[in-house]
């Protein structure tokens, strides 16, 4: 489970005890960054822990607003981390110790729903009193009423409105680019306070001393409604943004909120309704029929269905008796059972999948790097370009409206320079597409697997578990005794297959259960090592297993049961024998049946260009009837576990994108080696562990809906940044009044507000639509 440090509260991942000669420890902690408000930001925080002592790697991410660290414990504790991003301006919201996820959601959500609150307040204030400043400074536009005007008394009127406007709804732009700059760096709110603010301090001294002005033949122009109007139009932007981020992070809260609060413990010969947080380990709990189940656990008595849909999104309930394993969270419908807890807290199955969601949407894909590239350099750049834009207009421009045209443009280029959407692009849809995957049974582990999804071109399928159930099943029952009541034989095989451990064995008595058949006792059981089994049952003496038991016994097959017997072999199906008081009596034809999506997802990965190859350790008799029954028409058969990983370097061979779909304990090192590794959840731990994406449901559709997924995300971020680096391109020369010249055009500063907030809301919603996904689709 996850510890914190007491000082900090910052949540750190266990530190595993070594060697004083083995490799350095790592540990990894999980930092909320407080006071950031663009890309620029999040490279300035990221760039000082990657210098802190100790710190391996450091990702820090502005639309989740927390930062991932990989450090040395023996070099580094969250104390020093802590500073290192207080030493770059920013802060690290306090955690208290000892709190559950979910708690810690909440407050999370508590103190996010307070500063949105704020925001809100900040832009009311602003649009209020811009509301009024902006008609109060179109009376100079007015020659009739200007006039009647006091220009003087008027230019300090409107500093009186303007003032609240700056101190109370713009103050945090200025005191994050004061710290940003106290700490030799630059973000957006450097470009937002030196634009505001240079239209603000210039109106400031025309109001207070004009004379100084007019000495120099300059009219004392004030542009207070450019400061007022562009603070209300930047927070209009921002708490559109911030509504929208909390859209984003909407999976998670969604998840959290899944959980039960209270569970039914049974202590001795009573039961207790205790809090979640005070279930132990192999405490037994009840859960009746509508409850939720509390964590994870093993029935071990009484038989229920439960929806597992959360978990799956697979809408059928799951039949749940004694032995079978039952998971937190998940919805008890009609009986009741008892289970023993196996898994509390952050062991959970909820919790590890809460917890793989949040690192997804946390980690950076490999496309982001060109934007955190530009970002890191881009504020910088833009000061520099506005301070030439103003040069050269008070340089080249009339005398008479010199300044005024510098001013205008330098702060305009200043405000439509701000790169949030740069920042915005990439994040904002990986954490909406991470959280979708979710809700719809894939879990993604991190953004480069994500990416990397798009671009599969061939699908490597495992056939056993994977295309298949995994198990054996009885496909066919053939009584060959013309007068031989099939029923009643059914039940005298099954008494015999009762009690045998052979997995063929299993199957026989599964296929009897399906056709609703009461069990008869049997006596004198023995087990044929590598041929069958044999037992008395209703006076009947019962021989079922391969054909060599029956040569070995004396029983003949008739012409028409070795017939229908190489007509079972020619569909790649085991055939049982099964003689009764020495007469052959009927044959199972048994097989390790297909899933009942296979084909059908099979043929929808085809449809979407993808070439799907199957991989085996069967004969390649049986593969070909397999490839056959699905329609792949290539694949690979007696193919040894430890070759699996080498068919997947094959097809990278060929120049191939690999996705490698399996689910056992041999798929591991298959799933490590391909390009992409997507392990049905039903599977191991190990191999979910060397996956990429799991698939919570054992239906091959999971695979369409991630690689669907990832192409829709990719598209979606490509989308994103080219408007947002198509918007800076284009926007700052035309802020710069490139255009002025040839048209005549400038570009106002109060645009260049409402166009830098748009840009960023569009990313926000262009990234949103991915909520429909799936939606779409059906």
């Amino acid at each position: 489970m996850n510890q914190q440090d007491i000082a900090t509260g910052i949540p750190t991942e266990p530190k595993p005890e070594q060697a004083s000669d083995g490799p350095e420890r790592k540990a990894t902690a999980t930092l909320e960054i407080e006071g950031m408000s663009c890309a620029a930001c999040a490279a300035a925080v990221q760039r000082s822990l990657t210098k802190a002592p100790g710190v391996r790697k450091a990702l820090v991410n502005y639309a989740t607003e927390k930062a991932t660290v990989e450090y040395a414990p023996d070099l580094a504790t969250p104390a020093t981390l802590k500073a290192a991003v207080e030493k770059a301006g920013y802060g690290v919201a306090e955690r208290q110790p000892d709190t559950s996820a979910a708690d810690r959601q909440a407050e999370i959500d508590r103190q996010k729903a307070a500063a949105y609150q704020s925001l809100k307040r900040r832009l009311w204030v602003a649009a209020g009193l811009t509301a009024v400043i902006m008609p109060l400074s179109m009376i100079m536009l007015w020659p009739a009423l200007s006039a009647r005007v006091n220009v003087q008394w008027l230019n300090y009127l409107l500093l009186l409105l303007t003032g609240p406007v700056l101190l109370y709804s713009g103050r945090e732009f200025y005191t994050s680019a004061w710290n940003a700059f106290r700490h030799r760096a630059a973000n957006m709110d450097t470009l937002i306070a030196v634009g505001t603010g240079a239209a603000f301090l210039y109106s400031l001294a025309a109001t207070v001393v004009p004379h100084f002005f007019m000495q120099r033949g300059l009219m004392p122009e004030v542009y207070y409604d450019t400061t007022a109007t562009i603070i209300a139009l930047i927070l209009v932007g921002k708490v559109l943004e911030m509504r929208a981020k909390t859209q984003t992070s909407a999976a998670i809260r969604s998840l959290m909120g899944l959980q039960a609060q209270t569970a039914r413990v049974i202590r001795g010969d009573q039961e207790f309704d205790v809090p979640l947080e005070q279930v132990q380990l192999d405490d037994v709990v009840l859960v009746r029929p509508g409850e939720k189940v509390a964590t994870d656990g093993l029935v071990l008595d009484g038989h229920s269905a439960v929806d597992e849909a959360m978990l799956t999104g697979e809408s059928l309930p799951v039949e749940k008796q004694a032995g079978d394993n039952v998971f937190g969270a998940t919805i008890n419908k009609t009986g009741a059972f008892r289970f023993r807890v196996t898994k509390v807290g952050a062991d959970t199955l909820l919790a590890q999948i809460v917890k793989l969601v949040e690192d997804a949407q946390g980690s950076r894909a490999p496309i982001q790097r060109l934007a955190d590239q530009v970002s890191a350099i881009f504020v910088p750049t833009v000061v520099c370009i506005a301070i030439l834009t103003f040069v050269l207009w008070f340089d080249l421009a009339p005398e008479s409206s010199r300044f005024t045209l510098a001013l205008v443009n330098f702060v305009a280029v200043l405000i439509i320079a701000c790169p949030c959407a740069l920042g915005l692009a990439t994040p904002t849809a990986i954490m909406v597409s991470t959280g979708k995957g979710a809700e719809q049974g894939v879990l993604i582990r991190n953004a480069e697997a994500l990416e990397k999804a798009h671009e599969v071109n061939t699908v490597l399928l495992d056939k056993t578990g994977t295309i298949t159930r995994g198990e054996p099943s009885v496909t066919d029952y053939v009584p060959v005794q013309p007068a031989a009541d099939g029923q009643q034989l059914l039940r005298r095989i099954a008494a015999v297959e009762r009690l045998s451990e052979h997995p063929l064995a299993a199957a026989v008595v599964r296929f009897a259960e399906e056709q609703g058949l009461a069990a008869l006792p049997a006596t004198g059981f023995r087990a044929i090592e590598g041929k069958g089994a044999t037992a008395s049952v209703a006076n009947d003496t019962v021989l079922i297993g391969n054909q060599r038991l029956l040569t070995d016994e004396g029983v003949a097959l008739t012409e028409t049961a070795a017939s229908r017997a190489a007509e079972l072999r020619q569909q790649a199906k085991t055939v049982l024998f099964v003689a009764l008081n020495g007469q052959i009596a009927a044959m199972l034809g048994v097989a390790d049946t297909l899933r009942d999506t296979s084909a059908a997802a099979i043929g929808q990965l085809q449809r979407m260009g993808l070439e799907v190859v199957m991989m085996t350790g069967d004969n390649a008799q049986t593969a070909a009837k397999v490839a056959e029954q699905v329609g792949i028409k290539r694949f690979f058969a007696e193919v040894l576990p430890h070759d699996k990983a080498n068919k997947v370097k094959e097809l990278q061979a060929e120049g191939r994108v690999v996705a490698m779909v399996g689910d056992g304990i041999n798929d591991a090192p298959a799933l490590a080696q391909a390009d992409i590794g997507l392990a049905m959840g039903a599977g191991t731990d190990i191999a979910m562990q060397a996956a990429g994406i799991t698939l919570m449901r054992s239906d091959l559709h999971g695979v369409v809906t991630a690689i669907d997924l990832s192409r829709q995300t990719i598209r979606t971020i490509r989308q994103n940044l080219f408007f947002a680096f198509v918007y800076n391109t284009l926007g700052i020369p035309v802020a710069a009044g490139l255009l002025y010249p040839v048209f005549g055009v400038l570009l106002s500063p109060m645009l260049a507000a409402g166009a830098m907030a748009l840009s960023s809301v569009s990313v926000l919603t262009n990234s949103l639509r991915l909520r429909t996904f799936g939606k779409q689709n059906r």
